[in-house]
């Protein structure tokens, strides 16, 4: 499923639950699966998704931002209540991503232009068609069907 990044975006008046239980829906995952994805207990994303825990400590905002592939900007906007200032979008290092892994928090950064561990040019475009990448679940551009990294 191809996600928009527009559709990724908080809403105005959604509260850090609902943002959180909308993407998870969007992408398929039941909370369990959430929790183990995103590196936290089951126990606190429900406390999240009911609204009981408001506020989100960097290692559960990283996690849930890698597990959810959004930004961190967006959670921490929302946990805020403002709108998201920036738009980001999906970004990856070539030589550094596994192919059908979430990308790096540190890649989702708005200031981010290049990798932090390897010093590469970070993408946001198929270098086939340069169609903004949508979602790196999947290997291939969805527009032009070319990998996003070619085979060594």
């Amino acid at each position: 499923m191809n996600i928009l990044q527009s559709d990724k975006s908080p809403n105005t008046s959604e509260t850090v639950g609902d943002y959180i239980k909308r993407m998870r829906l969007m992408l398929g995952l039941n909370q369990k699966e959430l929790a183990a994805i995103a590196g936290i207990h089951l126990q606190s994303v429900g406390k999240i998704e009911r609204g009981l825990t408001t506020k989100l400590n960097s290692h559960s905002k990283n996690g849930l931002a890698s597990a959810l592939q959004v930004p961190v900007e967006y959670l921490e906007a929302v946990c805020r209540g403002t709108p998201v200032v920036a738009v980001s979008q999906l970004k990856f290092c070539a030589p550094c991503w596994t192919p059908g892994t979430p990308p790096d928090p540190l890649w989702m950064d708005v200031r981010a232009k290049y990798c932090f561990l390897c010093g590469f040019a970070l993408r946001d475009r198929c270098s086939h068609c340069q169609e903004t990448i949508a979602s790196l679940k999947h290997r291939f551009c969805p527009f032009c069907g070319t990998a996003y990294k070619a085979e060594a």
